[in-house]
């Protein structure tokens, strides 16, 4: 997976990372920040000037950065590719990504992008050359239903996402309150339904971000409306439902709402990030059969973690909190899985971090 995540590490020098904003306050685009192997956070400033880059994904080789978010006025989504330089991002060019608002994107090792817009409810498919020109978007698939809550009243594509170890392509579609499911159809460029094509998720959940876990033989799914996050296994070729966990304490009645997931490397422990609790919660995974549970949860210091993003290393957590405009970074305890703050810094509104 890649997108507001993590690429290689170098050794015994600071990580350098892209962070992704909305640009209706303060910031004017895609800024640029440092980690230092204490935790230490530094800015290096803006890098790119555009508006609302709310997700942010790389290349499989770490050459070219690609940005989504913005609408034209005719409601079509814009994505655009960036040369990553040492102190800057060169643009490329663009393409539209077939729906309005997009809200997520990912690229593969076969130069496949795929895009989640929003208020289109749709996926879009796209393609890049190796020096990271943007192809015109080949295909777009509709999705089409609703839900039963407010947010759900058409389709909203949240998420979309290449699976790891077969061609199968899962989108998670918050309005509709399912899991799509389709592989690319290489020759023509088009994404096809697979036997299953959906698999419907608890009544108001609101599925939005997930995450595979290592093992790659089950994933877990971020449900934004109900805060839960469900284990997604498979049985005689199709999907299921495995399990639920809430990702708020039993005790808190105030409202809030899911954003975002990730897991450790080592497949041990799993985070996800709850607007409104302001809190990541932490789960210590069961090895034999993906179960969670709760260990903890940690304050994030501010509102909003949109977004949130483990180190290349696995060593520090990093939360971008839009609403207070700040970035908290927290040592990571590999043992246990806990975290321990190590320092905050000012970022405009920022909703993707990207290592």
């Amino acid at each position: 997976m890649v997108g507001c995540k993590t690429s290689k590490l170098k050794n015994n020098k600071n990580l350098d990372f892209y962070v992704g904003t909305f640009t209706d306050k303060e910031s004017k685009g895609i800024y640029k920040y440092s980690l230092t192997n204490t935790g230490k956070l530094t800015s290096l400033g803006l890098v790119a000037a555009v508006k609302n880059p709310n997700f942010i994904t790389k290349s499989k080789d770490n050459k070219t950065l690609f940005a989504v978010g913005e609408t034209t006025k005719e409601g079509k989504g814009v994505i655009r590719s960036y040369n990553i330089k040492e102190s800057s991002l060169e643009f490329i060019n663009s393409a539209e990504t077939g729906g309005a608002v997009p809200c997520y994107v990912t690229a593969n090792h076969q130069n496949y992008i795929l895009t989640a817009n929003y208020v289109g409810g749709n996926v879009g498919l796209l393609s890049f050359k190796d020096y990271g020109q943007l192809n015109p978007l080949h295909y777009v698939q509709q999705h089409t239903g609703k839900g039963s809550t407010n947010r759900q009243k058409k389709p909203h594509a949240h998420s979309v996402w290449f699976h790891p170890t077969k061609n199968e392509v899962i989108s998670a579609n918050l309005g509709t309150n399912e899991l799509w499911f389709s592989k690319i159809d290489k020759a023509q460029n088009k994404l096809m339904y697979t036997h299953q094509k959906k698999l419907k998720m608890a009544v108001g959940a609101g599925p939005r971000h997930l995450v595979f876990h290592p093992n790659n033989k089950w994933f877990y799914v971020l449900n934004e409306l109900n805060n839960t996050v469900s284990l997604i296994k498979e049985k005689n070729n199709m999907y299921y439902v495995d399990f639920s966990i809430s990702t708020l304490p039993k005790d808190f009645k105030a409202f809030s709402k899911a954003a975002d997931i990730h897991i450790s490397k080592d497949g041990k422990f799993l985070y996800a990030s709850n607007r409104g609790h302001e809190s990541i919660v932490i789960y210590n995974v069961n090895s034999k059969n993906g179960k969670l549970n709760v260990i903890d949860y940690q304050n994030v210091l501010g509102e909003h973690p949109r977004n949130f993003s483990l180190s290349p290393d696995n060593k520090y957590l990093l939360v971008a909190n839009q609403d207070t405009n700040t970035i908290i970074s927290f040592k990571r305890n590999t043992a246990n899985g806990k975290l321990t703050f190590t320092d905050k810094i000012t970022a405009p509104t920022p909703v993707c971090i990207l290592f």
